[in-house]
């Protein structure tokens, strides 16, 4: 009988398949200065930071986040493309209890000289995450140009910019309409509504007109994950949108049957790199593994238990 728990399990399955893809691991202090993570509260999935003073009189704060820390560190790598893995435990609020827990992440970032090859590599990644998880997996991409560009496209004041983003994020096509109308709003809501496996999706995107190159870059990447035999579990649904002010290009998150939440959340940063002065881009993402929990018994791929036997 195993003493490991799933997710302690997905983790020795993960970390060793990083590694082998030519990640190195990289380890973090359970804390840093306050300072750090307020002036990038927006990329935080929380602003609730635990926090204390130390004894010279710092204000403190128990890790909310890793891909802060890896950006902020990779600024001091002499190497063109910095690939690292890891497998930490971050402080925040649990969106399953809604209070504050230390919560099992573990995941990957490549930073700087990122082309076309690493986004493949990242996806694919991602996608092999959530196989390693279960068979029944589901990676959903999006493409934050496409959506950032129809927004533009409305002349909305700030304040009815941040709305509408919130009626695409829920689906709420009859609330789009309540904010702007014309025929930038209708493309708009045919977007949000074009959802489903690239195959329908790709023609529908190139009907609506819509930027050649990230349709390209989708259909691309698409095509990528179908040769690596992931193409049943791909879907794409522009109502996944993350902060603007960070990410850019592909964005993407994985669900797992059974778990009511996504278990794998990630996409292209470039923003947070530029704002931390590092040259280059960036593309991540990070496994949830406080969501096994919710995983129904014996659903866990059999692979992984074969793979526990090989430590």
């Amino acid at each position: 009988m195993s003493i490991l728990r799933d997710e302690e399990k997905i983790g020795y399955v993960l970390r060793s398949m990083y590694s082998d893809a030519g990640y190195i691991q990289y380890k973090m202090s359970k804390f840093e200065e306050y300072d750090f993570y307020a002036k990038n509260k927006d990329f935080l999935v929380s602003d609730a930071i635990i926090t204390f003073t130390d004894t010279n009189g710092k204000l403190m704060a128990l890790k909310p986040d890793v891909t802060l820390s890896i950006v902020k560190n990779s600024k001091v790598i002499d190497e063109p493309l910095y690939k690292v893995y890891y497998d930490e435990n971050v402080y925040r609020i649990s969106s399953l209890s809604h209070r504050f827990r230390e919560i099992m992440q573990t995941g990957l970032e490549c930073i700087g000289e990122v082309d076309d090859s690493c986004v493949y590599e990242v996806l694919g990644l991602a996608a092999a995450s959530l196989k390693a998880i279960s068979d029944n997996s589901i990676l959903t991409i999006s493409h934050q140009s496409i959506v950032s560009d129809m927004v533009t496209d409305l002349e909305l004041a700030p304040s009815a910019e941040k709305r509408v983003f919130k009626c695409i994020t829920d689906k709420n096509i009859s609330g789009i309409s309540d904010i702007c109308i014309g025929s930038a709003a209708e493309r708009l809501k045919k977007l949000i509504a074009t959802n489903g496996t690239p195959q329908d999706v790709i023609p529908a995107l190139k009907e609506l007109g819509c930027d050649s190159r990230s349709v390209e870059q989708l259909e691309k990447l698409t095509a990528v994950l179908e040769e690596k035999g992931y193409g049943d579990m791909i879907r794409i649904d522009f109502s996944l949108v993350n902060d603007m002010a960070y990410y850019n290009g592909i964005v993407f998150k994985g669900y797992v049957s059974g778990i009511p939440f996504g278990v794998l959340s990630g996409g292209s940063y470039d923003g947070l790199v530029q704002k931390m002065g590092r040259k280059g881009r960036a593309i991540g993402f990070a496994v949830y593994l406080d969501m096994l929990e919710y995983l129904p018994e014996g659903s866990l791929n059999s692979d992984v238990e074969i793979s526990e036997v090989r430590q």
